[in-house]
């Protein structure tokens, strides 16, 4: 597996950050830390398809399995209760971070539909950015044929940058395309 987003970061992306924003030492460079790829299913609690088929196509996306989430309170007006499975989730860390935001940055991203890229207004105050994806689709891994519906996922990637400004900086050196 190759990992062409880990050198280009090492190689290109940090001396041209510490120059950017005047850091002395290299560990105040931001660096992304880990992505959380979450889904909410709130049909999983009457259909147990549905979750089966988001855990496989999860670990298909990521390279990595899925955890089940399950409701803390009972509600009865969602029906729900204590214990049912109301989503999956993934952390990714290290490699699988890396290969999955380059797949996500070069493949994914280009495939959605009269795209002409992502807010940059997503950020949460510290560093960290937040992508809605509505279908699994855009995905190349993902066949057509074998899903049985469409449904989206909320991408976190976390960094270690203090400020939106560097998170925004960090992530558009990678290649994120924000909108202009």
């Amino acid at each position: 597996m190759t990992q062409r987003l880990k050198t280009v970061y090492q190689e290109t992306i940090v001396p041209k950050l510490k120059e950017q924003f005047g850091y002395k030492n290299i560990h105040q460079v931001p660096k992304v830390v880990k992505i959380t790829v979450n889904r909410g299913l709130g049909e999983a609690s009457q259909n147990a398809k549905a979750l089966e088929s988001s855990i496989s196509e999860l670990s298909t996306i990521t390279g990595q399995k899925p955890v089940v989430t399950r409701a803390k309170k009972a509600i009865a007006g969602f029906k729900i209760r204590e214990g049912m499975p109301v989503g999956v989730m993934v952390t990714l860390r290290a490699d699988r971070m890396y290969a999955f935001l380059d797949r996500l940055i070069n493949l994914a991203l280009p495939r959605i539909r009269d795209f002409r890229g992502i807010s940059d207004k997503s950020f949460d105050g510290r560093g960290n950015y937040s992508l809605g994806i509505r279908e699994q689709l855009i995905f190349p891994e993902i066949d057509y044929d074998t899903i049985d519906q469409i449904r989206g996922m909320d991408v976190s990637i976390i960094t270690t940058a203090k400020t939106d400004e560097e998170g925004r900086a960090l992530l558009r050196e990678m290649g994120m395309p924000f909108r202009k």
